[in-house]
C-alpha cells in the first residue's frame, strides 16, 4: 500500500509578508551597507582610480608646491612634505564627500529609492547606510595616501604615529559632515547637474583658498581674507596640528569636531525630512 503525500503543513501566514517579522534596524543597516559598497567598487577600474586618484594629488602638489614654496615661509624645523600631506588628507575626503549625493540622485532616478519605499526599511537607514559606505570608501584613501606618504615620500609626523591616526579620525569626522551635508542637497535639488555644478563651485575654492597647501601669510591680501573666514583652513589646521604636535592642536581638535558634530547633526536631520517627500514632489 502506497503512502499518502504528508500535507501541506505551510499556513497562509507564511506565506504572507506582511507577517513577516520586521527586520532589526542594525541588520537593515548592514544589508543596506554592503549593497551600497558593492555598488561604489562594482568597477574594479572605478574603485582603482579611487585608489589613485589622492597618490596623484601627492605627485602632483609635492612636486610643484614643494619646489615653488620657500621653505623660510613655513613653520621652523618643518619640511613641506610634512606640512602638505594633513591637508591632502583632508582636502582628498573634500574632494570624496560629493560621491554620496550624486549616488543617491542615480538611486532616485533608476528607481531604487522608489522600491526601498515599498519596503519595510526604515528610510534613516538608508541615507545613513549610504553615507558610512562613502566613508568607508574615503578611509581606504586615506591608509592608501598615508603610508605611501610615509614609505615613498619620507613623511614623518613630529606627533607620532598616534597623533597621526588621531588626525585621519579627525578628518573622518570632518568628512562625514561633509557627506550629510551633500546628502542632504541630493534631497533637496535632486538632480545630477545641478549638484555636480555646486559641487564644484564649492570644494575647489574652498581648497585652495585655505592654509592646506601654502600658509596663509604668503596668499594675496584679498586671498587671505577668504582663507581666514574658510572652513576648510580650521579643518587642516587642526589636522596639521595633532599631526605635527603644535601646543593648540587639543583647542583646534576640539573646535573641529564640535563644529563637525554639529553640521551633522542638521545635515541629517535635513535630509531624512526630504528624503521622506517622494520622488517629484521635492
Amino acid at each position: 500500500m502506497r503512502a499518502s503525500p504528508a500535507p501541506n503543513r505551510t499556513s497562509q501566514a507564511d506565506t504572507d509578508p506582511g507577517s513577516w517579522p520586521r527586520p532589526t534596524a542594525s541588520s537593515q543597516l548592514w544589508v543596506l551597507f554592503l549593497r551600497q559598497l558593492r555598488v561604489i567598487y562594482a568597477d574594479r577600474r572605478v574603485a582603482l582610480f579611487t585608489l589613485l586618484q589622492p597618490l596623484i594629488m601627492l605627485m602632483l602638489f609635492s612636486q610643484v608646491f614643494g619646489r615653488m614654496v620657500d621653505t623660510a615661509v613655513l613653520p621652523e624645523g618643518v619640511r613641506y612634505i610634512d606640512y602638505l600631506v594633513p591637508a591632502l588628507l583632508v582636502t582628498t575626503g573634500i574632494g570624496s564627500s560629493q560621491g554620496a549625493g550624486l549616488g543617491l540622485v542615480r538611486d532616485m532616478e533608476s528607481g531604487m529609492v522608489a522600491r526601498f519605499r515599498t519596503l519595510p526599511v526604515n528610510r534613516v537607514m538608508v541615507l545613513l547606510a549610504r553615507s558610512l559606505a562613502d566613508l568607508t570608501k574615503v578611509l581606504m584613501q586615506l591608509v592608501v595616501l598615508t603610508a605611501c606618504c610615509v614609505l615613498a615620500m619620507g613623511f614623518a609626523p613630529t606627533g607620532g604615529f598616534v597623533n597621526l591616526g588621531l588626525s585621519v579620525l579627525l578628518t573622518l569626522l570632518i568628512v562625514w559632515a561633509l557627506i550629510w551635508i551633500f546628502i542632504a542637497l541630493a534631497t533637496w535639488l535632486r538632480n545630477i547637474e545641478m549638484l555636480s555644478s555646486i559641487g564644484f563651485l564649492v570644494t575647489f575654492p574652498l581648497m585652495f583658498a585655505s592654509s592646506a597647501f601654502v600658509p596663509i601669510d604668503v596668499l594675496p591680501r584679498w586671498l587671505q581674507v577668504v582663507a581666514i573666514v574658510n572652513p576648510v583652513t580650521y579643518a587642516v589646521n587642526a589636522s596639521r596640528a595633532l599631526s605635527l604636535d603644535w601646543p593648540d592642536a587639543g583647542l583646534l581638535s576640539l573646535a573641529a569636531l564640535l563644529t563637525g558634530g554639529v553640521l551633522i547633526a542638521l545635515a541629517m536631520t535635513v535630509a531624512v525630512r526630504k528624503f521622506a517627500t517622494p520622488w517629484g514632489e521635492g
